[in-house]
Formats: C-alpha cells, structure tokens, sequence
C-alpha cells in the first residue's frame, strides 16, 4: 500500500493543504482550523488524523486546478548538509577520504519555491545550478538528540533542489550563504511523506535529471553522514523543533562539474526523484 501523500497548495487566490490522490487533492484544511499549516500538523502529531479524514472525503479539487508551495510555510530553520557522499567528497582536493565533521550551512524558506514553479536565475550570475537531495522534517523537537534514536525524531520526507549560484559560494573566503540563499533559486517539494519506518530513509536511489539527461544517480546508504547521524548532530548545538528541515546532501554531477560546466539557462526542466518519494519537477526562467 502506497504512503499518504500531503501537500500545501494554492487555488482561488487562497493557500490550504490537502491529501493527493489521483485525480486530484482533498481539501483538508477546513476540516483542522485548529492546524492552519501543515507546521502545525506536524506539531501536534496530526499526520494520522489527516489521513484518517481523507479517507472520509471526496476530491475537492481536480488536478490542473491548484499550484505547489513549499510543504512547511515558515519553517524555523532550514539546514543543509554539505558534501556527503564518497564521489562528492573526491571533487575537493584535501586529501580527506572523509571529514570527521559534516558541513553544515543555512537556507532560507524564502529561497524555495515549490513543484512545477520556475527556478529563477538572478540578474547577478548565470551560474544557477542543480542540487538534488531528499529533506527530513522534524517530528519531535529536542536537544542532545541520541544517534540511535534520531529517526524516531522525522515526521515526513521530501525532495529538495538546492539551487545554487556557483560564483557567489565563492565571494567569501569561508562561507557559502550568499550563494545558497538567492530568492526562489531552488525548490522543494511536492508532497510529504509521513515517515513511518527506517527503510524510507536507510538506503533509496536518489537521482537529478536535466532535459531527461540523467545528472546525479547515488543510494543513501552511502552518505558519509547517515540522516541519524546528522540529527544527533545538529541537536548538540541547537533545538530541533517540529517543522524543521534538514536538507540531507546532494551526489555528484552537478553542472559545476561537468565538463565544461554547464549551468541552468531559461527553459530547462529539472527534476529530483527519490525512492518512496516522488518527484520535484521544475523548470527555470530569468529574474524579470
């Protein structure tokens, strides 16, 4: 039986949440108003409510009738896991087989849009590129989180494209924040998938496509800092708190690393896909 998949979207003018089914979307929001976002949702453990409510009702809006958002409206924090699989560790020359430490950046919600919206190239580089990746959202909350313990901590998955600016990681001699945090410069998306059991996150393909040219193509079995590690982590210095995401690394093969590099220009269709998740579908257009 396929998992439960739940979305914020936009119809009428007016932003809501929904169960995806074929077809179209059930329109759940009305029936929680004590849950205005999905946030909230996740605050309160509400996921098996939604559930149990969709499969109650009918389609309320037909499919081609609504846009994606991000799923999360407003997360606290977005954080960001660099360099964390073997043949992306291998493009830096350090010598490092594997840093005993991950990175760690921030995004900005305001630096997402959502599914089958356009990814924007900004008036102040061409280097827009791809970063395909799966993201955790946080359940329940804590500090000093156990390694062993830390997938009890996810409430859902989703996919992320980490859109970059390739020149502006590097206007800084030790940070990539500026790069990382361009308006509507990646996507993240569509749905959510409760998480209900380790395999969903253990070891899944994950892969980026550009024009239908497979990009990226790795397993998440082979991270270097497996998603409880990250957890455990990440809540040593801050509290994780429900609605959070944590944004898991991306494969090689981005258009950095071709060769010659090849970035995004308007026009191109980018997708992620993720075992047991979906795929986040955008194209790309040029800041007006």
């Amino acid at each position: 039986m396929s998992k439960p998949r739940f979305a914020t979207l936009h119809a009428d003018a007016e932003p809501f949440y929904a169960a995806l089914v074929p077809g179209g979307t059930i329109d759940l929001s009305a029936h929680f108003p004590q849950w205005p976002t999905l946030r909230e949702v996740i605050e309160n453990n509400g996921l098996p409510e939604l559930e149990a409510k969709a499969a109650e009702l009918e389609i309320t809006h037909l499919e081609g009738s609504y846009s994606f958002e991000i799923p999360i409206p407003r997360p606290e924090k977005i954080i960001c896991v660099g360099v964390n699989f073997p043949d992306r560790n291998a493009e830096y020359k350090d010598g490092q087989d594997a840093p005993p430490n991950m990175s760690l950046f921030i995004r900005f919600a305001r630096s997402f849009v959502g599914h089958e919206q356009p990814l924007i190239r900004p008036k102040a580089s061409d280097q827009l590129d791809y970063e395909g990746e799966i993201a955790v959202i946080i359940g329940k909350g804590g500090r000093h989180i156990p390694q062993e313990s830390a997938l009890e901590h996810i409430a859902a998955l989703t996919l992320c494209n980490e859109g970059t600016l390739r020149d502006w990681v590097r206007h800084a001699k030790f940070n990539v924040t500026q790069g990382k945090n361009f308006d509507n410069s990646g996507a993240m998306g569509p749905w959510i998938v409760p998480f209900t059991d380790p395999t969903q996150i253990e070891d899944i393909a994950l892969q980026t496509r550009v024009n239908g040219a497979l990009r990226q193509d790795d397993r998440t079995g082979r991270m270097l800092f497996p998603v409880a590690r990250q957890i455990a982590y990440i809540s040593t210095f801050t509290t994780l708190m429900a609605g959070d995401i944590i944004v898991t690394g991306t494969p090689t093969g981005a258009g950095a690393r071709q060769n010659p590099p090849v970035y995004l220009r308007p026009g191109d269709v980018v997708e992620v896909t993720a075992e047991g998740i979906g795929t986040l579908t955008n194209t790309v257009a040029d800041e007006t």
